[in-house]
């Protein structure tokens, strides 16, 4: 059971690493503490990414405008189909409230018309809060923006919105058997001092210890250095390390590759990486290195809302994947992969049915699927 009103004091010092949590699916596929993954359950680990998909508001699909990311209201709908996790990310305010919040700045239009972006991490939680919809119905929210990848400044609107929240109202507000991908989230590029990162890492963990009870907990990242330090904190929840895996060059080399990935996990007691999906399918013999090293491997990216892609990961032995079509990828998993072994009849009928692929097939099915989507 997670600790309860935890202390500054209480957290682990920084000087050795805690011992390893050994982590695991449980048969119904659900990471738990105190359970291994060699334990596998044969379905995928499917999750939400922030609740039921990001909203991409330059994109012509509808459905990744259907809800406001990373709210509650996104969390509860994921939590409708049979995912075992949501993904969000977490920062934490100037005042040091965890908020549940992507980008690195917050856009608004002023009542002059000038368009202001600030960092949220430089906002107090109350006025992180007075952006967008608000949850006491007689205040007006500021208008709410988010610029888009090409530059442009678009309105933030979506079919079914909400307002923001904290990792607190998350754990309060959200089906409690949905486990949390909470992701540690800093700004790229921005070379940050131990001290800043320890007082953020400390400011979520007080939460997560005091609020998680038994809900399932990963803890992800890209900041090679928060990854470490979350690791030398506590030695309750998995820690997996965010990568690109190579698609994306970055100042600091440990980001830059899924071998440099491996050897950061690896130095610092990690238990897995979190890898675009790309980097996998470009340079599909890194799994071997990472399940060799006894790490588990997530994946996230565009291609996992492609039924067919998540299926070649699982048969090369991909663990988990972030998705933002929740209710498309359940189904086809659930279609592919026997959700339980309960029934060993019907598994082994299931198993039967699925297609087999010699090592030249799965190797023209890996250069073709990338070239199936559009980019």
């Amino acid at each position: 059971m997670a600790l309860k009103a935890v202390h500054v004091s209480d957290v682990p010092s920084l000087d050795q690493p805690p011992e390893a949590p050994v982590v695991a699916l449980s048969t119904s596929s659900r990471l738990h503490k105190g359970a291994g993954w060699e334990n596998k359950a044969e379905r995928l680990v499917v999750i939400g990414h922030r609740g039921k998909g990001m909203n991409a508001l330059a994109s012509p699909d509808p459905r990744l405008r259907e809800v406001k990311e990373n709210s509650l209201r996104s969390f509860n709908e994921a939590a409708r189909f049979p995912i075992d996790f949501v993904e969000f990310d977490v920062q934490v305010t100037k005042d040091g409230c965890p908020i549940i919040f992507h980008d690195d700045l917050i856009l608004t239009e002023e009542e002059d018309g000038k368009i202001s972006e600030k960092l949220v991490t430089h906002l107090s939680v109350e006025e992180f809060r007075s952006y967008g919809p608000q949850r006491d119905h007689t205040k007006v929210g500021k208008p709410l923006l988010r610029k888009a990848k090409d530059g442009r400044i678009l309105n933030w609107a979506v079919k079914a919105d909400d307002s923001f929240c904290t990792l607190q109202e998350a754990f309060q507000g959200v089906d409690p058997c949905v486990g949390f991908n909470i992701e540690l989230k800093f700004v790229d590029d921005v070379v940050y001092q131990e001290e800043e990162l320890t007082r953020s890492l400390r400011a979520t963990l007080r939460v997560v210890y005091e609020f998680a009870d038994e809900r399932s907990i990963i803890f992800s990242t890209f900041q090679p250095d928060a990854a470490r330090l979350i690791r030398k904190l506590q030695n309750d929840y998995p820690v997996f390390f965010l990568t690109n895996g190579g698609t994306q060059i970055y100042g600091d080399a440990r980001r830059n590759s899924l071998d440099e990935g491996i050897k950061l996990c690896l130095a610092n007691g990690l238990q897995g990486i979190v890898s675009e999906v790309k980097a996998i399918f470009g340079n599909p013999t890194a799994i071997a290195r990472i399940k060799e090293s006894k790490l588990a491997l997530l994946t996230y990216g565009q291609l996992n809302n492609v039924p067919e892609a998540v299926y070649m990961q699982h048969l090369m032995g991909v663990n988990g994947v972030i998705v933002d079509l929740v209710q498309e990828i359940t189904e086809a998993v659930s279609e592919f992969i026997s959700p339980d072994a309960e029934d060993a009849v019907e598994a082994k009928v299931k198993a039967a049915s699925r297609p087999k692929f010699s090592q030249h097939e799965l190797s023209f099915l890996l250069r073709l699927i990338p070239q199936l989507v559009q980019q």
